[in-house]
């Protein structure tokens, strides 16, 4: 029995077939079907009661609840509490069963998620039970995964043979699932170096044979490393030992993989684990499992976290309550001299939670607060506090007021023009974070310790900012979420939106796509979801492909206006087919919608057409949860419908010889 359940003798029978998993088969023998519907439901009311005096419910809890919700059919609620099984923590019997009970469902049903995703793992080991729980992990993250799992040891083979059966999975990304034991390195001392670049040109040789054999993105695990070594504490600085031989062969692949390569760092991840735990030899001898059963809902969730970023699903913006997160006590109370902050102790807590976030920021995440309290007492800490780290310039936005925490994120994300989806909140209390969970379910909620020495490390382990490349847009973007809520005040004000629009004077650059904007352009076609007629998911591999070809027009777009530099907000890709140029992909960052940016493109479009020598422009739209805010933009630029798709698309064609090109006036063109 779950000691968190606290139950009469007359619910003992409801609940006892629930508390080692037991099927159905062993539910109450006598009573029929009626009788053991009544026993479900009232097993169910049960879990959920004690599940709501708990901010995260045990794992075990999640796992019965979810149970209970598939015993009676209603398998969308089961799928959300596998989720809650995975939030509860990195047990492994806990994920096993969940991961167990995952791949039944989905034979009955598909979960609802933001991604599906086609994943083919291979490595050097034992891989199924990694295998399931990284589809349960990545459906936490909001991708399905439909997973191909070789066979033992089979890495080399898979990614060399072009007609092996993980190309034959046609998946969208491989995982490399490899330990210390596939790395071929001469340990001795004078060919050290030689040694290590061998090694790394074999495995950048098995990248290269993927690329040339589908268009799957790879995550590649790098090498743990063991805690055994003949060199003791020289084990690093030893010339030809395997240790600094393996370390220098993970710095080698980090540094020269091609941008269709990511990684998860498992030195990383088994020293913070612990080596000796990472590697239990038990498993090894046994059944070839390399790393141990235990380690594997934290590898599960690394590489989830990585597949989900490839896909565009990280998220955005970190919401930062203020009393009690950002500093000790409240200010309205205290005063700028009461509350804690530097010194030692709690204070100095604090200190190093907002250089977390400040490092955070300067990579690339939004920062924004939301919290109740008085304006002019907020703003006087970070205006006048000496040790504040975080200061005024570095959040996006401020909503500090008495209206609940729900309707400020929802504010939030409304004015900065993201999903909320993208939200991140970190709040001290409790109550706030549950209303949130409830209320707002699609903003991820992250659960502050009492002690604030762990605020650090509890924001540390969220994996949700997870970045696969830092471009040149990511270190502005808090500046460039600044200028949107700036835009917004100088609109407010405008007489009407063209006076607005030329008040911004905005200049665009555009150009063919190159090797320097590549990264950011692959990064737009993963995560841009609102403002994209075909939501197409074009990789690094495919999208040098297109700027190689001669029968391809690429086109990126550039954006900066009176109060920012907002770098590359918009993509266009279109294939010349005799006289006609067809669009594959029309998009555009949402924080640029409604500058006209679109009319710009359609030009550009124009422009291409003639050099091109085509005399007709043709673009699909292609419906999803997300897209219908251009659900009519060819209607609106004169395009006439020519057809219905059977998958739902609608095909528009725009005749340019009769019609003459698509003017745009209200941005200024830098050549």
């Amino acid at each position: 029995m779950s000691h968190e359940i606290d139950v009469h003798r007359d619910d003992m029978t409801a609940l006892k077939v629930y508390d080692d998993g037991d099927p159905i088969e062993r539910l109450v023998a006598e009573g029929g079907v009626a009788q053991r519907s009544a026993d479900h439901h009232r097993a169910l009311s049960l879990y959920l009661e004690a599940a709501s005096h708990n901010e995260i419910p045990s794992a075990d809890l999640a796992l019965k609840i979810a149970r209970c919700y598939d015993r009676l059919g209603s398998v969308e609620d089961a799928f959300q509490w596998l989720d809650r099984v995975v939030d509860a923590g990195d047990d492994f019997r806990a994920w096993s069963a969940a991961a167990a009970a995952l791949a039944r469902m989905r034979k009955a049903a598909q979960p609802r998620a933001r991604r599906r995703c086609r994943v083919a793992i291979t490595g050097s080991y034992t891989l199924s039970q990694f295998v399931a729980m990284l589809s349960l992990a990545a459906l936490r993250l909001g991708v399905d995964v439909t997973a191909h799992e070789s066979l033992y040891g089979q890495y080399e083979h898979d990614l060399i043979d072009s007609g092996s059966g993980l190309y034959g999975s046609q998946p969208d990304q491989i995982v490399i699932a490899v330990h210390d034991g596939a790395v071929r390195v001469d340990s001795t001392p004078e060919r050290m170096q030689s040694a290590v670049s061998v090694e790394a040109a074999r495995w950048r040789g098995l990248w290269e044979r993927a690329a040339n054999s589908c268009d799957a993105t790879i995550v590649q695990h790098n090498f743990a490393l063991r805690p055994e070594s003949e060199f003791g504490n020289l084990s690093a600085a030893a010339p030809g030992s395997r240790y600094a031989m393996v370390q220098a062969l993970n710095a080698l692949l980090a540094q020269s993989a091609p941008d269709h390569v990511s990684f998860v760092d498992c030195d990383r991840l088994a020293g913070n684990f612990g080596r000796e735990r990472w590697f239990d030899d038990r498993y090894w001898f046994r059944a070839k499992q390399a790393v141990a059963l235990d380690a594997l809902p934290v590898l599960s969730r690394n590489t989830a976290a990585v597949l989900a970023s490839r896909l565009g699903l990280q998220r955005k913006c970190l919401v930062l309550d203020l009393d009690n997160t950002l500093w000790g006590g409240v200010i309205g109370e205290d005063g700028l001299d009461g509350i804690v902050l530097g010194g030692d102790g709690a204070g100095e807590a604090f200190l190093a939670f907002q250089e977390y976030c400040l490092a955070l920021k300067e990579r690339g995440v939004i920062l924004a607060v939301a919290s109740k309290n008085n304006e002019a007492d907020a703003r006087e800490v970070f205006e006048r506090h000496p040790d504040m780290r975080l200061r005024l310039e570095d959040f996006a936005m401020l909503v500090v007021n008495w209206e609940d925490k729900p309707a400020n994120l929802r504010r939030i994300a409304q004015t900065l023009g993201i999903g909320l989806d993208s939200l991140v909140l970190v709040d001290d209390n409790p109550a706030e974070r549950q209303i949130v969970r409830r209320l707002v379910p699609e903003v991820d909620v992250i659960a502050l310790p009492e002690e604030p020495a762990g605020y650090r490390r509890a924001l540390a382990s969220y994996l949700g900012f997870e970045p696969t490349a830092i471009t040149g847009e990511d270190r502005q973007r808090t500046a460039q979420y600044r200028a949107l809520a700036a835009a917004a005040e100088l609109a407010s004000s405008a007489s009407d939106i063209d006076s607005f629009l030329r008040e911004l004077q905005m200049e665009a650059v555009i150009a063919p796509f190159d090797d320097l904007h590549l990264s950011r352009i692959a990064q737009l076609c993963g995560k841009t979801n609102q403002f994209n007629l075909t939501t197409r998911r074009h990789n690094d591999q495919t999208l040098r492909r297109f700027m190689q070809s001669p029968t391809h027009v690429t086109r990126y777009l550039k954006l900066r206006d009176r109060f920012a530099d907002h770098g590359l907000v918009a993509v266009l890709i279109a294939e010349i087919r005799d006289e006609v140029l067809e669009i594959d992909t029309f998009l555009m960052s949402c924080r640029v919608i409604g500058r006209t940016v679109e009319a710009e493109l359609m030009a550009e479009l124009c422009r291409a057409a003639a050099a091109a020598r085509c005399t007709k422009l043709r673009g699909t739209y292609l419906p999803t949860a997300k897209n219908a805010i251009v659900s009519d933009l060819y209607e609106r630029f004169g395009f006439t419908l020519v057809a219905q798709l059977e998958d739902g698309g609608v095909e528009w064609e725009y005749d340019v010889s009769a019609n003459g090109p698509i003017a745009a006036d209200l941005i200024a063109a830098v050549r």
